[in-house]
């Protein structure tokens, strides 16, 4: 019998990525509901509470990922925009602006933080991911509708030169950057649960 899982999330990139990580028992439903986000910058506290909002929503067994993008250097507020990368980095001041303000900075060090959340209306688990890397000094590669944001323009994964933007599927499928996986996790957790 196929098991079902509502993805509650608007963003398209995250959604492909999470397919990937599912056999044919698993049937992931797309659920474009945007769900206001508490003003908490804890990407375990936001995931979860839009997991449990979404629940509310579809009655079913749902996931929800947030991610935080940490520059432990940026000038003036260290580790910006950590939870907020959407809200504080890229509708304020956006790629053009982050590299404006990172110019003179020679530790260009950044890492993503994932977590992804889980509920059936009576479990609540937590699955993280994780993966370090450097700012490029430029925007650089392709658009693709598997990205998650345009961060991807400017994150270099650790034992890498190309952005993420850059790499062809095939070379962000097989990185090796000690990228810990929330969906990995999650897909094995539940496929022996």
């Amino acid at each position: 019998m196929e098991k079902e899982i509502v993805f509650v999330t608007t963003n398209k990139g995250k959604l492909a990525t999470a397919q990937k990580y599912f056999n044919k028992d698993v049937k992931i439903v797309y659920c474009d509901y945007e769900i206001e986000e508490p003003n908490i910058n804890d990407i375990e506290v936001i995931a979860t509470h839009k997991v449990t909002e979404a629940f509310k929503l579809v009655n079913k067994p749902c996931i929800s990922l947030d991610a935080g993008f940490y520059i432990p250097n940026y000038p003036g507020n260290p580790n910006f925009p950590g939870a907020f990368p959407k809200r504080e980095l890229l509708n304020k001041i956006g790629i053009d602006g982050l590299l404006k303000n990172m110019k003179d900075v020679k530790n260009r060090e950044c890492y993503f933080k994932e977590c992804l959340a889980y509920f059936d209306g009576k479990q609540l688990k937590t699955f993280y991911g994780y993966v370090r890397g450097t700012l490029s000094t430029e925007i650089r590669g392709n658009d693709t509708n598997k990205k998650w944001s345009d961060l991807w323009y400017v994150f270099i994964p650790q034992n890498n030169t190309l952005t993420m933007a850059e790499m062809t599927d095939e070379q962000r499928a097989n990185r090796k950057d000690g990228y810990v996986n929330p969906f990995l996790q999650f897909s094995e957790w539940f496929l022996n649960n």
